[in-house]
This record gives C-alpha cells, sequence and structure tokens, in this order.
C-alpha cells in the first residue's frame, strides 16, 4: 500500500484567494520577504503598502491574499508588498511581529517614505501593535493604516461574539480563544504589545477601520475606534451592514467588497501625495 501523500503546506492549503476575482494589470514577484505587488502604471515616488495577511496566525499567506491586495494596491495606485509571516503554535508572539517590521523596515531601507500599512483579522492588530513596537526601535511611522475587520482583542471579550453567534459563519468565541492561546503561548491577553485595546496610541498614524455588521469582531473594531479617539488618532470606522468578517475577500466579484475597496483608496490616497 502506498503512504499517504504529504499534506500540503499551510501556505498553500486553502482556496480563500477563490474568492476573489483576479485584479487585472497586477504583476507579482517574489521577495525574501513576501509577495511584491506591482499594478501597472503604478506610482514609484517612495508611496508603497504593506500588507499583513489575516489567518489567525496559523495560516494564510501571501499567495491566498494576494489578489484581494492586489486590488488594494491597484485602486490606491501604489505598489505593495505582501509580508510572509511565520505561524502559530509552532511560531508564537513575536515572531509575526519580527516578521512585518523586517518588512516594514525592507521598504524602508529602499527609500519608501510613504508607507501605508493594510491588515486583515489577525494582521489587522497585527498592522497596530507593530507601529508601537517600531517606533521603540525608532523606525518612522506609517503614513496611514487600513484595517480589514481586525482582530485586537486577545482577550475575546466583546459582547459581539454573543450577539453575533448566530449571524458569524466561523468566529464564535471559542475558536478564537483557541487562536489567542495558540499566538500568545501564555502571555496575558491584555498585555498593550498584543491587545491594542490597552496600548498607548498617541501619535499613532491616521487609521480607517472597516468591518462588518454581522460579525463577531464588530466590538472590538468598534473599541479600537473609541480608544484610538481617546489618544487624538485621526480614525474612521464603516460598519457594513450584514457582511461578514473580511468580505472584502469578494473583491471583483461583490460590489460590497468593490465598495469597501474602493472607500479604502479614496480616504488613504490624498495622504500619500508630497
Amino acid at each position: 500500500m502506498n503512504p499517504p501523500p504529504e499534506p500540503e503546506p499551510r501556505e498553500t492549503d486553502d482556496h480563500w484567494g477563490d474568492l476573489t476575482a483576479e485584479p487585472r494589470g497586477v504583476d507579482y514577484i517574489e521577495v525574501e520577504d513576501g509577495l511584491w505587488l506591482v499594478p501597472r502604471g503604478s506610482s514609484a515616488d517612495g508611496a508603497a503598502l504593506l500588507c499583513l495577511h489575516g489567518g489567525g496566525f496559523i495560516s494564510g499567506s501571501v499567495f491566498t491574499h494576494r489578489k484581494m491586495y492586489g486590488h488594494l494596491a491597484k485602486a490606491i495606485g501604489v505598489p505593495a508588498l505582501i509580508a510572509h509571516q511565520r505561524y502559530a503554535p509552532e511560531h508564537p508572539y513575536p515572531a509575526q511581529q519580527e516578521d512585518a517590521l523586517k518588512a516594514y523596515a525592507w521598504l524602508v531601507g529602499r527609500g519608501f517614505d510613504r508607507i501605508v500599512v493594510a491588515g486583515d483579522s489577525a494582521g489587522g492588530g497585527l498592522a497596530v501593535t507593530m507601529q508601537a513596537a517600531g517606533r521603540s526601535r525608532g523606525l518612522p511611522g506609517a503614513t496611514a493604516l487600513l484595517l480589514i475587520s481586525p482582530w485586537v482583542d486577545m482577550a475575546v471579550s466583546g459582547d459581539s461574539f454573543d450577539t453575533n453567534a448566530s449571524k458569524d459563519g466561523f468566529f464564535y468565541r471559542d475558536v478564537v480563544q483557541g487562536l489567542a492561546a495558540m499566538y500568545l503561548a501564555g502571555r496575558d491577553p491584555r498585555d498593550p504589545a498584543v491587545n491594542p485595546l490597552h496600548a498607548d496610541l498617541t501619535g499613532f498614524p491616521p487609521m480607517f477601520i472597516q468591518v462588518g455588521g454581522d460579525e463577531t469582531l464588530l466590538d472590538e473594531a468598534l473599541l479600537l475606534e473609541k480608544r484610538a479617539r481617546e489618544f487624538g488618532v485621526d480614525v474612521r470606522c464603516d460598519v457594513f451592514d450584514e457582511q461578514q468578517h473580511t468580505f472584502q475577500m469578494a473583491a471583483g466579484r461583490a460590489p460590497e467588497a468593490d465598495d469597501a475597496i474602493r472607500r479604502l483608496a479614496t480616504w488613504v490616497r490624498p495622504k500619500l501625495e508630497r
């Protein structure tokens, strides 16, 4: 009897990208720190996106998310780097933060002086926590943050885990608690280094948060908006009624996703102008 086939590595073992239409006119180049997305005709004047993919820190990859972030890069008109991330539980915090900072420093070292950090789900929370970590290391701050259904509360304390439990298709409280435990590996889930709801956001760049009205992460998106305002951050939060977690993955196929991508691009483009 032949042995069973080896399972595919986690970076290629799902079909999230099937949800997204192929964005035309975007070239892809693999580099050491991730996947470089270059919309044809995009500006090369020092502006770029750094994209941090979701997947609960245990899955997802530059390949599962390349099309969604390709749509975003194309809409904004700048090149984008999707960063590689190591996976928990083999590599818990701070591995993913270190990977994000390495990619950010790669862009800075190549002369990009206006960097927008975009992240979805776990990548959205990572986009926030890496800013504080980068600041402590003397890295320049991002121009703006684009946060798609950000997972920011490692304590999993939001009421919407109950109120939206019958609407959300996957992210039940016990599921998210399990993901958090693998990522934290015993760390306090309210530690500001991993939980932006308890962090000092003074001096943070402008942020645009998008969240689905039917997802269980709704409350923490709203709490992040509130927290940012308390620290004087320029913040916008759009709630999309009846939408699920990271519905933007349907870009090119669903009008709601295309509308969300357009809103992100329209909001951030003026902030990238010299």
